[in-house]
């Protein structure tokens, strides 16, 4: 059988998200010609975007604002993006938001699902982007779901059962996330970085998020063995596999 054409596709709650957490991955993704789709749930609004509530922004400029950063973070990382808006602060998991992720799956045809992990003390908005995205990932494989526009799939639109990582939260240790992958990002960095500078509302993240992916550079030098030849500034992303990995040979 045919392999299907690589597809990476990101469900990230906020507009930002998928740029601290995940840049590296789509970025590389990207600079290997395959196709990555970043499918933002709300902007962010109410609860990244401080700086333009202290400026008196109404709820529609902050909205556009946010879009047109992650937008052109997508774009320095040569992904496409796709906004559902259903808001955030709280973000609800509701029959249609998980829906119209259905509908994405079925459109893109994800071959790697990247998402938050399912615990999160801190932003309960993340778990539940989580939730939604594991749940439309099985809904999606089900020929006997329909689509929103209630038509019914044909059997080229259900999707396969594409593996599911979970990036790493703001506070690992306090979600239960224990990397299962280490990733090395250190050609596309220079990608995450730029996108990372699309996001002014969020300097502060900038350096954060520098300095980690210095910290998950040095593990993946130390876990992959010093024959591999890793340059001394290998940079990193970790992340945690949901799913079993399916193979014939352990390596």
């Amino acid at each position: 059988m045919p392999q299907p054409s690589a597809s990476l596709m990101v469900v990230s709650a906020h507009a930002g998200d998928f740029v601290w957490r995940a840049g590296g991955a789509i970025a590389a993704a990207t600079m290997r010609g395959e196709r990555a789709t970043v499918v933002c749930l709300s902007y962010g609004e109410r609860g990244e975007s401080a700086s333009q509530w202290l400026q008196g922004k109404s709820l529609d400029e902050i909205k556009q604002i946010r879009r047109d950063e992650a937008s052109a973070a997508a774009a320095a990382l040569g992904a496409e993006i796709e906004f559902l808006d259903v808001g955030d602060y709280p973000l609800i998991e509701t029959p249609e938001a998980v829906q119209r992720l259905v509908d994405v799956y079925r459109r893109v045809q994800p071959t790697v699902v990247l998402t938050h992990p399912l615990a999160d003390p801190y932003n309960g908005d993340h778990p539940a982007a989580a939730r939604m995205a594991l749940q439309a990932r099985v809904l999606a494989q089900a020929i006997g779901v329909a689509n929103s526009d209630g038509t019914m799939p044909s059997k080229d639109d259900i999707i396969g059962a594409p593996p599911v990582f979970f990036f790493e939260p703001h506070q690992p240790e306090q979600c239960d996330f224990v990397p299962t992958v280490l990733l090395d990002i250190t050609a596309a960095f220079p990608r995450k970085r730029a996108a990372m500078e699309c996001l002014p509302a969020q300097t502060h993240m900038w350096s954060y998020y520098t300095d980690l992916a210095v910290r998950r550079g040095v593990q993946v030098k130390r876990n992959a063995g010093p024959n591999l030849g890793l340059p001394v500034d290998t940079m990193g992303e970790a992340y945690m596999r949901y799913y079993p990995q399916v193979t014939d040979v352990l390596a």
